[in-house]
């Protein structure tokens, strides 16, 4: 992959999670933020919990950073998948962000 494939790549994936942040606030009683600055994308839960996931542009990885630790993503077969084969990275994200508002969210692509 070349570094503007990993970046048009890595910028759908974090304009999803925005989106995804607008659209769980709309349906549900959730209240989360999340602040963009580059290429990171801080989450931030009415606990004061957070996640938050950046580029690694070297490595053409998307890092995140969540309660229960940190996973480092890499795109293969159509799917930013867990290097440690862990997961997909918005199934993932599903879970962890569920765990820290204490109650169900879903991210999807």
């Amino acid at each position: 992959m070349t570094d503007s494939e990993f970046m048009d790549r890595a910028e759908i994936l974090l304009k999803a999670v925005e989106a995804n942040c607008d659209r769980i606030n709309d349906e549900t009683s959730a209240d989360i933020d999340n602040q963009r600055v580059g290429g990171m994308i801080t989450v931030v839960f009415s606990n004061r919990s957070q996640i938050i996931i950046n580029l690694q542009k070297p490595l053409h990885e998307i890092w995140l950073a969540a309660k229960s630790g940190g996973y480092h993503y890499k795109f293969e077969n159509g799917r930013w998948l867990d290097t440690k084969g862990q997961g997909e990275f918005f199934s993932n994200l599903s879970r962890f962000a569920s765990e820290q508002a204490n109650c169900s969210l879903t991210f999807v692509a």
